[in-house]
């Protein structure tokens, strides 16, 4: 088969199929007399396992894990996609905490601050709190308060102020300091509970198709792999 061949069934160009060779995705590739590649059906599995894995991977890690078949390094291939799977379940866990996190909070929106940022000290106040366990939160990065450019002093804004009662709500509820981080880190970057919550069906909805490409990628390289273990066999690959 010519680079061409190979390209057509995904939609590529023949240059990708010379790159991808050129990158080690593909096994080693014999020439004609006037220099032409030749591929065969093995090299058509490969290209169909590295796209695949590229979906749950991304493109390095795809690109490592064929690297490694290629050379017959399947250990640390497998430690790739292991890694892969621990990750994915890390993720699914903190997804699980933000969410439960989301769902433990009251329902009454924070007091809003009038006047200006309040201190260390009025904000400790306001939370029934020793001023030290706010500057615990803020090496945690639960609190990321300003700080007065003539003193040197915290100040506390609305949105610090917010934090900082959402954290008190976590922490009365037996959450670890850590995962308040992580839950706040979540709520920052959604723009609000509100954003959260559509925020956190959308993450369930990535983490559910990054599943099924890991499985789709696993499938492809598992018929490579038997392609390959054949062909050192001496047998023929159709």
């Amino acid at each position: 088969m010519r680079p061409i061949d190979l390209a057509r069934e995904h939609g590529l160009s023949a240059q990708a199929i010379r790159n991808y060779d050129d990158a080690g995705i593909l096994p080693p590739t014999e020439r004609s007399e006037t220099g032409y590649r030749r591929y065969t059906p093995l090299h058509a599995q490969a290209l169909r396992a590295f796209l695949a894995l590229r979906g749950g991977h991304g493109h390095r890690q795809a690109t490592d894990i064929m690297r490694s078949v290629n050379r017959g390094d399947t250990e640390s291939a497998y430690r790739l996609i292991d890694a892969a799977h621990v990750a994915l379940l890390a993720e699914r866990g903190t997804r699980t905490e933000v969410a439960t996190a989301l769902g433990a909070l009251s329902t009454t929106a924070p007091t809003a601050v009038r006047g200006g940022p309040l201190t260390v000290g009025e904000l400790a106040r306001r939370l029934g709190v020793h001023p030290a366990t706010l500057r615990t939160w803020e090496t945690q990065g639960i609190l990321r308060p300003d700080r007065d450019r003539a003193t040197g002093y915290r100040e506390y804004g609305p949105d610090c102020v917010r934090d900082a009662e959402i954290a008190r709500q976590l922490r009365q509820g037996g959450y670890p300091l850590s995962q308040v981080a992580r839950f706040l880190e979540s709520l920052r970057t959604a723009g609000g509970a509100d954003a959260l919550a559509a925020f956190l069906g959308s993450w369930q909805d990535r983490l559910t198709t990054r599943s099924r490409n890991l499985l789709a990628g696993a499938a492809q390289l598992d018929t490579y792999l038997t392609m390959l273990d054949r062909t050192q066999q001496g047998w023929p690959t159709t």
